[in-house]
Parts: C-alpha cells; sequence; structure tokens
C-alpha cells in the first residue's frame, strides 16, 4: 500500500478519533495536503507534507508511512514526523497560554451576598441623588 485516502491516514494516525470527524475538518478546509486544501479522497504518499489546523494551533507534518488500520499510539507516532517550524509554533501557542490571564481568576469572590447587594444598591441610590439634574426646580423661580 503506497497510497491511503487522507480522512483515513488522519484517523489512522490519531488526529482525529473518529474517521468521520477528520473528514468533516476535511470538509471545512482545515487540512492542506502540499500546500494544496484536500478533499476526503485526496491520496496520501510517503513524502507529502500535510497541514492540520487544530483549534488554534496549525500542525505541519511529513508523512513517513501508510497504515489503513489504526493502531497503538507510540506506532501511529512513527507515521509521521512533525516540522521544527510546527514544533516552535506549538511550543509559542503553550506558552500564550500559559501566560495569558484567565479573566475569571480576577474575581475575587464568588456571587455578592445579600448584605453587598443592599451596599451596592445603596451606593448607587446615593450617587443618584447628590447627580445634578437637569429639571426646572420651581422654588428657584
Amino acid at each position: 500500500m503506497d497510497k491511503l485516502r487522507i480522512d483515513k491516514w488522519l484517523w489512522a494516525v490519531r488526529f482525529f478519533k473518529t474517521r468521520s470527524l477528520a473528514a468533516d475538518e476535511i470538509g471545512k478546509n482545515r487540512v492542506q495536503v502540499n500546500g494544496d486544501i484536500a478533499k476526503a479522497s485526496r491520496e496520501v504518499k510517503i513524502g507529502d507534507t500535510v497541514a492540520v489546523r487544530l483549534g488554534a494551533v496549525t500542525r505541519v507534518v511529513r508523512v513517513l508511512g501508510i497504515s489503513g488500520q489504526r493502531g497503538p499510539a507510540p506506532v501511529a507516532q512513527k507515521l509521521y514526523e512533525e516540522t521544527p517550524e510546527s514544533i516552535a509554533a506549538q511550543a509559542a501557542a503553550r506558552e500564550q497560554r500559559r501566560m495569558g490571564s484567565e479573566p475569571a481568576l480576577s474575581i475575587e469572590q464568588g456571587r455578592p451576598t445579600k448584605r453587598d447587594r443592599r451596599e451596592l444598591d445603596g451606593a448607587r441610590r446615593g450617587d443618584w441623588d447628590s447627580r445634578w439634574s437637569a429639571s426646572i426646580d420651581p422654588e428657584a423661580e
């Protein structure tokens, strides 16, 4: 076997859990073979370059072997070789995620208690009364 459908190969090397998921991602133009957008029936051969966009990261691999069967992960990893640029991009994305702050972490505590809520409402009402109003005061005339 020297050629295999791209959806079957992606499934065999464990990029996707099912073949239908691989075909869906190919249908969404997230897979390229040798720089061209692939279709599910596109055949890959040894030496081809496959780019797969998984989330925010694009993995670029070179095909080293063809297998129509899904085997253990160590065997599947021997069927492709990731490019150094792809590895560097993954490391940069990992570092970016690590350095990015989680918005939920900025919350010091959970929902306000009933007492906290009353204090917030009181502060808002007091602030409203102290604001200048453009209404005409009948006593000023």
